[in-house]
């Protein structure tokens, strides 16, 4: 019923060794250990959407397998900045903001100093640049940012959003994707900066390349059909079990009613036969209550999903 692409988990031994990572190289990416909770499934996260976000851009294999691992090292330089601004539980200071912006130098210099991290230094570098001119650190413009730098800030901007951290609340997909939208519109701002010759052009471009935004889209509306379709697998077994404790409310009422002993017992060990582990005579109303609510609930959820997919395809990014 549905397509979707299988979720990239870089942990995963099965794709480390289909992209030919050695064991060296593992470990070196195991550096990110060190990264608080938050940061560490950041990474993965902006991994995982890079990936697919590529197999959506129809890159190379061997692209999308550097362009991966330099998502996955995008944010080590976080390793040395104080946990009292990168764990901050509020809004950073212009100061502490200036000292959060230095991880990006901060990861390309950890990458250039080693060897086997020195290839994918791209990410920790560009992720935060943007195609106008008002990233950092460097404030370079689309003609002088990779396009794995492209795709990564993508994909962190849109990880970085949805994902409820300590010091900011939950915001939906549907509104983080407009959010992606408006930064690939031209900032009025800048364009009305006095920016002379050849600059002048990428200064009337917005942040991000829509290309790369309208790629991220696909793999969004993948997760929602993937995640419609465990729920329905799950209604589907919830459903199965209503019907059983629908057959034990029957028989307890036949049983009720009946005014032989021996019909009684020959209900009740209907019933018996339906109960499952830990249910019994005493508890079955409140589970069956309890795997009612939980079938509203999914079914529920799953309109909300379908709903949440049509609010998307109204979107357009330009």
């Amino acid at each position: 019923m549905f397509k979707f692409n299988q979720a990239f988990d870089f942990y995963d031994r099965t794709h480390l060794k289909a992209y030919n990572l050695d064991e060296k190289m593992r470990y070196q990416l195991n550096c990110l250990d060190s990264l608080d909770v938050f940061t560490r499934k950041h990474c993965e996260n902006v991994a995982n959407l890079t990936c697919r976000i590529c197999e959506y851009l129809h890159c190379q294999s061997s692209f999308i397998e550097y362009c991966t691992i330099c998502a996955y090292l995008h944010d080590i330089g976080k390793l040395f900045i104080p946990p009292e601004v990168l764990q901050k539980p509020g809004k950073l200071t212009d100061e502490e903001y200036e000292i959060m912006k230095t991880h990006t130098t901060i990861g390309y210099d950890i990458c250039m100093k080693d060897e086997k991290l020195r290839p994918y230094c791209a990410g920790p570098i560009y992720h935060h640049e943007a195609l106008n001119g008002s990233g950092y650190p460097k404030g370079l413009v689309k003609k002088d940012i990779p396009y794995e730098g492209q795709i990564i800030r993508v994909a962190d901007e849109y990880d970085a959003i949805t994902s409820k951290r300590q010091y900011k609340s939950h915001i939906g997909i549907t509104d983080t994707l407009k959010i992606l939208i408006e930064n690939t519109q031209p900032n009025e701002k800048i364009k009305s900066s006095a920016v002379l010759g050849e600059m002048a052009q990428y200064a009337k471009m917005g942040k991000d390349n829509p290309i790369i935004v309208k790629a991220l889209f696909k793999v969004v509306l993948d997760d929602i059909s993937y995640e419609i379709y465990c729920t329905q697998s799950y209604v589907e077994g919830l459903k199965k079990e209503l019907k059983r404790f629908e057959q034990i409310y029957k028989y307890k009422a036949k049983m009720d009613k009946a005014k032989k002993e021996k019909d009684k017992n020959y209900y009740l060990e209907g019933i018996k036969m339906l109960l499952e582990k830990d249910e019994t005579l005493d508890n079955y109303e409140q589970i069956y209550n309890e795997y009612q609510a939980a079938y509203e609930h999914r079914k529920k959820s799953i309109d909300n999903l379908y709903k949440e997919i049509r609010e998307i395809k109204k979107l357009k990014v330009f």
